[in-house]
């Protein structure tokens, strides 16, 4: 197979296994939200929530290092995985270690407090897993991933009903969430043997290099971390587990729908980096507002669907308990909104290789939105949350764009984003008269999510927003690519 075939096949299986995972975990989440409750359910986010602070700090950036360093022909990559591997494992396993101790100061119940202690694996071993999955993107083997990512949801979601026959409530749930991270690890490990025999090691030299390497991104994730995530921990602080259930619930669906500008520009990267580091700085200007377009023409319809059917959506996914948290979905959507549009210019940071520049306005960011969020939650409770993530996120976008535009002199044209906006427009028009009629049942719920689609896409279409000749293209390429297109050319 050539290497644009392997490349696209390795596309298509990403594609394929996030399509498959966010089924799977959304159809965990149904379950896990009925069995929980609210209450149970806001202590089940407050544990992850906790945890997921010391785990990306112990992360140290060698996620996004290991793919860097490995990268080429590397005669050394077996040491360098290994070193990887082992210098994970330390600070994976001593930064967590911190949790249960830390956690006994704050002021959580016992169950949450026990439940930290229980799921502390879970997090060691998916930090054990983005080594290997460093390894299985250098060979073009996603494949794997997706394999393994799939028996361990299937066994997250067995794991589950078996608590559930049980009745084991969240320990049950904690446990069963712990056994899945360990299939996940396992299956990970033994498909990587076709490529290497992953054991930590510890050489002072190779761990300098990747400090070198790490720390830039080490400070940048933590800072995000901050801004992401702060919300939920703070709020679960001031306000009942409840309250934390209904925004932790709100929170899942966030992740789902986030997952997708992620996804896009972690496959635009290498085209805007090789673009940039060949001075083709028209072509890097026309994919970047190309993929502005799409992000905009992805990102707006969300903001208008969710307020009709923000409370259906949140009722059909974890139960009617979690109705309210519709509510919080037509605010917090804006945040996805911004998300859509800064991810594509924070990707075109790295493109230009600024990513340093970033820190202080990673900072900032973080520091104000903290500051709000100590200031806020207490009084307006999940909405404050809401409201400050979503300054979080546009100020982000803004500083990201900025330093774009600082760089490249690159500016969106917003020709597409005011199309867009007709489109939702007409959209939300159609939904206006049906969504009361027809929310109420699963089918009719389903029926509503297609035909809004069809008005918002034939409204582009009409206006001009997608022309007839750039879908006949995509078909076009489809059929007689054989890889990636840079340029106009076949990779």
């Amino acid at each position: 197979m050539s290497l644009g075939k392997k490349v696209a096949h390795n596309t298509l299986l990403q594609i394929i296994g996030k399509i498959i995972s966010t089924i799977l975990g959304l159809f965990a989440l149904a379950i896990i939200t009925r069995q929980l409750g609210l209450g149970g359910f806001g202590e089940y986010t407050t544990v992850l929530t906790f945890l997921t602070f010391f785990a990306v700090i112990g992360d140290l950036g060698l996620t996004l290092v290991t793919a860097q360093m490995i990268s080429g022909r590397n005669e050394n990559e077996n040491k360098i995985l290994n070193n990887l591997f082992g210098l994970r494992l330390v600070s994976a396993i001593l930064i967590l270690a911190l949790a249960p101790l830390t956690v006994s100061f704050f002021p959580y119940s016992p169950a949450v407090k026990f439940g930290v202690l229980i799921s502390l694996g879970a997090f060691l071993f998916p930090a054990l897993n983005q080594i290997i999955i460093g390894l299985f993107q250098k060979k073009l083997s996603m494949g794997r991933d997706v394999l393994a990512e799939t028996i361990s949801r299937l066994a997250l979601i067995a794991g589950i009903l078996v608590v559930r026959s049980f009745g084991s409530g969240l320990n049950g749930i904690l446990i069963a969430t712990l056994i899945s991270a360990g299939v996940n690890f396992i299956f990970h490990y033994f498909l990587s043997l076709k490529f290497a025999f992953i054991r930590p090691e510890f050489d002072w030299a190779i761990w300098k290099k990747i400090f070198n390497k790490s720390w830039p991104l080490a400070i940048t994730i933590v800072l995000n971390l901050i801004y992401l995530r702060a919300d939920t921990l703070i709020l679960s602080l001031f306000r009942s587990p409840e309250e934390v259930g209904l925004y932790g619930a709100t929170y899942k669906i966030i992740d789902v729908l986030t997952a997708i500008p992620f996804m896009f520009a972690g496959l635009l990267l290498p085209i805007l980096t090789a673009a940039w580091a060949e001075n083709n700085q028209a072509y890097f200007k026309k994919v970047l507002q190309k993929s502005f377009d799409f992000m905009a023409i992805g990102a707006l319809p969300l903001i208008v669907g969710a307020q009709f059917l923000g409370r259906p959506i949140m009722t059909l996914v974890a139960g009617p308990d979690f109705a309210a948290a519709g509510n919080i979905l037509r605010v917090l959507i804006l945040a996805v909104a911004a998300i859509f549009l800064g991810t594509i210019f924070s990707h075109a940071v790295i493109a230009l290789d600024r990513q340093k520049k970033m820190i202080g306005f990673y900072g900032f960011n973080s520091v104000s939105s903290l500051t709000a969020y100590f200031l806020l939650i207490p009084r307006f409770s999940y909405f404050a949350a809401a409201g400050v993530t979503i300054y979080s996120e546009v100020m982000i976008a803004i500083f990201s764009a900025y330093c774009v535009f600082k760089y490249s002199r690159f500016w969106p044209k917003l020709k597409i984003v005011a199309i867009s906006i007709l489109s939702s427009a007409l959209m939300g028009g159609f939904l206006y008269f049906f969504s009361s009629r027809w929310s109420g049942t699963i089918l009719g719920l389903l029926a509503l999510l297609i035909l809004s689609g069809l008005i918002y896409f034939a409204g582009l279409l009409l206006l001009g927003g997608i022309k007839k000749t750039d879908l006949q293209m995509i078909f076009k390429n489809q059929k007689k690519s054989s890889g990636p297109v840079y340029g106009g050319e076949n990779l």
